[in-house]
């Protein structure tokens, strides 16, 4: 495999190089889903991954212990219901770059926003804004306006935006930083991106964190379209908390169970929060006290018993990633995505333009692309996409995303879809 100047746009060059990848296996431990007869080209698992073959059976052994076991099987089998969230601890840590204490899979990515918030978003007179960009994905914009109004502030004040500042509609490093020290005293909180959905920007986590805290101010990410896509070091990069889904890079399912990071530093808090039974000190759970003690860390923030069956599939896919080795994953990646943009540039640049940034360190797998022309003609491009078996997604007003996945996709995929775009333009 590879990703340098030797790249050519013949179909010999993409087979050789899928047939060198080292990862390449990794795709049969996928399901991928056939069009008359044929396997699609999918790069939409920045909205849902790809289901791993081994999924399957995990659920069916769940729902056999369930049948043969009845409530023992919270204490027997093979990984009793009782413990099964730390399970996935050591796994779901590696991949966010965390300590096991700080991570725990739990709900869905609102509901721990809004949990964490009630703890690290605590308006005073002075100081009640939240920083947020002004293109944050939907439920990130109302959560923070609904924790804004429930504490009594508008949102009209309380709630700042960041506006894009490049022509591509990024933001740049600057303007962030810029931001956090303008509103600074205001700031009660700061909410941003891994990675900017629309755009696919990847933002700089530890250079916010270090201004945040400079200013005063809690931080927190939304790692939806960065976890199992970025390399992630949230210990290192000082956030207070970090929420993530689990149904994209990390192939877990439709509203699969979503994940939260607490830094290490609050394992302790007496910040408040909503308590519920599971978060409670596991040793003594089962005495039911009145008086809520949190299990230290992120546990603590627990509210119910795991849900097993939305767990399977978590703990099998981050066996994939172990496997495969998460380092393995990202040299793929950008491999694979730097090969999907030098052909846009060589086959169809007067079609496509790249609105994600060009430096590997600035994104992950998926490439923003505004078609040239008005909006029809992108709407145009992606329904001839989707007849010809290719699977990319549109978001309004004007840009199709295309997500090739390491773990599954291939060099092919990217030349299909490619030869794809040159045959629309061709025909129009």
């Amino acid at each position: 495999m590879s990703a340098g100047v030797d790249r050519d746009i013949s179909e010999e060059w993409a087979l050789a190089a899928d047939a060198a990848d080292p990862l390449g296996g990794f795709r049969s431990e996928f399901c991928i889903p056939r069009e008359n007869g044929r396997e699609i080209a999918y790069f939409c698992g920045n909205s849902l991954g790809l289901q791993p073959r081994a999924t399957r059976q995990a659920v069916i052994d769940e729902l056999d212990y369930w049948a043969e076991l009845a409530v023992e099987g919270h204490f027997r089998g093979r990984l009793p219901w009782m413990d099964y969230h730390e399970f996935v601890r050591d796994d779901l840590a590696m991949m966010v770059g965390a300590k096991p204490i700080e991570v725990v899979a739990m709900n869905s990515l609102s509901v721990n926003l809004h949990l964490l918030m009630v703890s690290f978003y605590r308006p005073s007179a002075g100081r009640a804004a939240i920083l947020i960009e002004k293109s944050a994905f939907p439920s990130d914009r109302y959560a923070v306006e609904a924790q804004v109004r429930f504490h009594g502030y508008d949102p009209e004040d309380a709630l700042i935006e960041l506006e894009p500042d490049q022509a591509d509609g990024t933001l740049s490093d600057a303007a962030i930083l810029a931001a956090i020290e303008q509103h600074g005293s205001r700031l009660a909180l700061v909410l941003l991106p891994g990675v900017q959905y629309l755009t696919g920007q990847a933002l700089d986590l530890h250079a916010i964190s270090k201004a945040a805290h400079a200013s005063g101010c809690m931080v927190g990410f939304d790692l939806a379209h960065a976890v199992g896509n970025m390399e992630l070091q949230l210990h290192d990069a000082g956030c207070d908390f970090a929420v993530w889904c689990s149904y994209k890079y990390l192939n877990s399912g439709p509203g699969a169970v979503a994940g939260a990071f607490v830094h290490e530093r609050h394992a302790t808090t007496t910040r408040p929060r909503f308590a519920g039974w599971w978060g409670h000190e596991k040793s003594t759970r089962f005495k039911m006290g009145p008086q809520f003690r949190p299990t230290p860390g992120a546990d603590g923030w627990q509210l119910s018993n795991p849900p097993i069956l939305a767990l399977a599939p978590l703990r099998i896919s981050l066996q994939v990633f172990q496997r495969a080795g998460f380092a393995a994953v990202r040299g793929k990646s950008r491999a694979l995505t730097g090969y999907l943009e030098w052909l846009i540039a060589q086959r169809v640049s007067d079609v496509l333009a790249v609105v994600t940034p060009k430096q590997a360190s600035r994104r992950g797998c998926q490439l923003s692309l505004r078609v040239k022309g008005p909006r029809e003609s992108g709407r145009k491009l992606f329904e001839h996409l989707q007849g010809d078996g290719i699977v990319v997604d549109w978001r309004e007003p004007d840009i199709i995303r295309a997500a090739p996945v390491p773990l599954y996709n291939r060099f092919a995929d990217c030349r299909r879809l490619i030869e794809s775009v040159v045959r629309w333009r061709d025909a129009q």
